[in-house]
């Protein structure tokens, strides 16, 4: 077996249609020597047909990183298919309507609750939930978009995954000791299932593929998939608590 993750284990989630970053994850990995696993919620049957479009089926396991019970029995379920994880990619974000476009000022707590949970705080049980599984050279990637700027539409998105990049901080911090790194990539604008759920992301579109240095593709999620492979890989060995902009320079350039 040959490749930049030969012989690695890897439990990927946020795979739902082939047009997610997840997938490209999970099907470049496989190209280059990793066994993936899935991860599920809601829509099983739709993630265990996405899977079989992956160079080697995958085996699917479902995980609502809301549930403790589901959290709780994580390693055990992974073990059915591994006997260890090298390293977890984290692709889950969700916030209730009422916290995007547009509605920051009105969002009750709840739905607020609702997004941070769901897209900041997983990040922290989903690595903890995994981590009997892991050792010394294990990582822990996560997908974000640019938190340092407040984005129109965005809302309480752009909250959670300002906090999502503080937490990827601080995990890097409390896992160190153990040699399992936490990075993240934040990829520019992708036509994905969950920016179409935003109302007004197409507002980002234009902005990027007409001023971002290398240009930009909407459509091409490789380029952010190839990023998470090279930080799950042997090849960042010291790397922890970073952000890899994958933009196409656009985070750059002054406005």
């Amino acid at each position: 077996m040959s490749g930049l993750l030969a012989g690695k284990r890897l439990l990927v989630t946020g795979v739902i249609t082939d047009a997610s970053i997840a997938f490209s994850v999970a099907k470049l990995a496989q190209e280059n020597g990793a066994q993936v696993v899935l991860t599920g919620y809601g829509r099983l049957s739709l993630v265990e047909r996405i899977a079989k479009r992956l160079p080697e089926p995958a085996p699917v396991i479902e995980v609502d990183v809301t549930n403790t019970e589901h959290l709780a029995g994580l390693a055990d379920r992974v073990r059915e298919h591994v006997d260890g994880l090298d390293g977890i990619v984290h692709s889950i974000g969700f916030a209730p309507q009422s916290c995007l476009g547009g509605g920051f000022l009105d969002a009750p707590w709840e739905d607020v609750a609702t997004a941070l949970h769901v897209s900041t705080f997983s990040y922290k049980s989903l690595a903890m939930a995994a981590l009997p599984l892991m050792s010394p050279g294990g990582a822990v990637v996560g997908l974000t978009f640019d938190a340092t700027k407040a984005w129109p539409v965005y809302d309480w998105m752009g909250v959670a995954k300002a906090g999502l990049e503080s937490a990827s901080r601080y995990l890097a911090l409390h896992l160190g000791k153990q040699g399992i790194r936490s990075n993240l990539v934040a990829a520019g604008p992708l036509r994905t299932i969950a920016a179409k759920s935003i109302p007004g992301f197409d507002e980002f579109e234009g902005a990027w593929t007409e001023r971002a240095p290398l240009g930009w593709s909407l459509t091409d999620q490789e380029p952010a998939a190839r990023a998470c492979l090279a930080l799950l890989s042997d090849w960042f060995p010291a790397t922890t608590g970073e952000i890899v902009h994958v933009d196409g320079g656009y985070h750059a350039i002054g406005s």
